[in-house]
Formats: structure tokens, C-alpha cells, sequence
């Protein structure tokens, strides 16, 4: 099932199914506990994030490749970080290079795994963890690099919380229909050229295993949206680095789930 949280044309805001007729079938209920699919439909304005997260975990450094690209050592356990709720954006939605990026643009992009939390999760077992998921959906870990290295007093939080620096969306598609979350071809697309192409299979660390990890007696609350880690091929590894410009238009594809699409803009003063 694929769900979404969008603006209809009565300028409400409604959760629900979509269709390709760009309808969609109203969810009514708690999506983190109990909900029916109503047989009401209604227009599809815009699509905005499918929730809005209490919390975003981040995983740094969760594939193989990426690690060898960047000369680290494969971490030992999870590399945790969290970004600002409310850097979290929608599909379509603009992401603005920061006023405080300006004068060095160095804002990079990452194509990751998003998954959201059903159920509050503490200290479950790998080999329950996926019970807790209520779904995945497509996501991109902005990172302002130059304040990432330099400006951040030595951690990540400030770099890539920026205000539109979690786009993620256009849905979640519900974890009956995904299988394995371990085993999905994901990518990059900037202007139509691919700079990230995978699979989750060169992940680290398993999505059952981040979500054992981080519940480790700290509960996950629903609706707790987890970013998972990004591929080889970041733009401030290749030569010449390779950033987002303004008139950018950024893809982050993931097999079994979608698209999400947004453009790239100069933040106004």
C-alpha cells in the first residue's frame, strides 16, 4: 500500500492511497495505529511529506563502497547522527542552498533509505525489528559539506539540518509490500545523469540491525523516520567535486518505492 499526506482542493489536508488518476482514497484513523481506507476520495493538490517526524536518525558511512571511496574503515557499530524535523521537505518541494552557503556552495547530495516507525521500539532484537516498520520511502541527507568539515565544531547536526535538507517522500509504501528492505536497487539522478547507483545489499549494517541498534534503551517513537546510509558516488569525492546549483533538479529512485523529485534554489535573504 502506498500512503501519502497531501492538500486537496478544499485546501484541507488529508492522508491517504493515491491512484494514477491523481485522486486519492482518504485514510481515516491514527497511520502510527489503527486505520481504515475509506471509500471517500479526493483530489491530489500536493503531495506533502507522508508525516511528520518527531525524530530523524541518521546512519553515516552504512556502505561498503562508500566507505572505500572516502578511505575510512568499515565502522564497528552504527554511525549515528540526527537531523533537525524540521529540515523535512516534500516531493517537488524546492531545496535551498543556505544564505550562510552562499558564498562557497558546497551542498551535497545523498540518496538513502527512509523508514518510519510504526510502533515505539526499545531494546527489540534484530529478528523482531522489522515488526516496528510501519514503511519505506525514498529520502536525500543534504549536506552542507563546508559546514559539515569546518563549521560545525567538529559533528554533523548543524550541516545537515538546514532548513528543506530532508526531502523525503512521495509515499510510504507499507513493509508487506517491500519484502527484504535489504535487497532494493537505489540511485541518484542530478540532470538526468546518475552519480549514486546501488543496492541496500552493500549496506553495513542491516535495517533490522540499525533499528536494534538505536533502540538500545532509547525508544523510537512512531512516526520516527530513519535515514539509512548512502552510496558510493557523493559529489565531494569526485574530481572535480560536483555540487547542487541553483536550476539543479535532484532524483532519488528506489526500487519497489519511487521517485522523489525536487528542484534546488538560492535560499532568499
Amino acid at each position: 500500500m502506498k500512503i501519502i499526506r497531501f492538500e486537496s482542493d478544499d485546501s484541507r489536508v488529508y492522508t491517504g492511497c493515491p491512484d494514477e488518476a491523481g485522486m486519492a482514497r482518504v485514510i481515516d484513523g491514527n497511520l502510527l495505529d489503527r486505520f481504515v481506507v475509506t471509500d471517500q476520495t479526493k483530489p491530489v493538490k500536493q503531495i506533502l511529506t507522508p508525516l511528520q517526524p518527531p525524530a530523524i536518525y541518521c546512519i553515516g558511512l552504512n556502505y561498503q563502497r562508500h566507505a572505500v571511496e572516502i578511505g575510512l574503515e568499515l565502522p564497528r557499530y552504527p554511525v549515528v547522527f540526527m537531523k533537525n524535523p524540521g529540515a523535512a521537505t516534500h516531493h517537488l518541494a524546492d531545496i535551498e542552498i543556505p544564505v550562510c552557503c552562499a558564498k562557497v556552495p558546497e551542498v551535497d547530495y545523498e540518496a538513502e533509505l527512509g523508514v518510519v516507525i510504526k510502533t515505539p521500539a526499545k531494546n527489540v532484537r534484530p529478528e523482531t525489528a522489522l515488526d516496528h516498520v510501519l514503511g519505506y520511502t525514498c529520502a536525500n541527507d543534504v549536506s552542507a559539506r563546508r559546514w559539515q568539515r569546518h563549521a560545525g565544531g567538529g559533528q554533523w547536526v548543524k550541516a545537515k539540518s538546514f532548513d528543506t535538507f530532508c526531502p523525503f517522500g512521495p509515499w510510504i509504501v507499507t513493509g508487506d509490500e517491500i519484502g527484504s528492505p535489504d535487497e532494493l536497487d537505489i540511485s541518484c539522478v542530478l540532470n538526468g545523469q546518475v552519480m549514486q547507483e546501488s543496492n541496500t545489499r552493500d549496506m553495513i549494517f542491516s535495517v533490522a540491525r540499525i533499528i536494534s541498534y538505536l533502540s538500545e534503551s532509547a525508544t523510537l517513537q512512531p512516526g520516527t523516520l530513519i535515514l539509512t546510509g548512502t552510496p558510493s558516488g557523493v559529489g565531494y569525492t569526485r574530481n572535480p567535486p560536483v555540487y547542487l546549483m541553483a536550476g539543479d533538479i535532484l532524483e532519488t529512485r528506489i526500487e519497489q518505492i519511487g521517485t522523489l523529485k525536487n528542484s534546488v534554489v538560492f535560499e532568499t535573504p
